[in-house]
């Protein structure tokens, strides 16, 4: 699935909680949006996902943090291969490429 994120980002409707964006997310992305974690920012809960743009190279670079072997990044392709988006739990949502 190849996503244009200009796109769906301009169609997100507004969110009242993290709950309902998620969903929403969720249905348009499917298995491309993970959630990593998840911390206390200005005394709100922000929930951090990422959008995969390039399975294989996501996959990887996720295994990589697994291994004991110390992996050395030699291009930019792992950091390009996904999307950070951010969701408040009152639903505002914010995108870090």
């Amino acid at each position: 699935m190849n996503t244009n994120l200009d796109a769906l980002l301009e169609r997100k409707p507004e969110f009242s909680s993290h709950e309902e964006a998620r969903s929403w997310f969720k249905e348009q992305l499917q298995e491309q949006f993970q959630l990593r974690s998840s911390d206390e920012v200005n005394g709100k809960r922000v929930y951090f996902y990422h959008i995969i743009k390039n399975p294989e190279v996501y996959k990887s670079y996720m295994e990589s943090f697994a291994s004991p072997v110390k992996h050395e990044i030699t291009s930019m392709e792992p950091f390009e291969s996904y999307t950070t988006l951010e969701i408040s739990e009152d639903g505002g949502v914010r995108v870090s490429l």
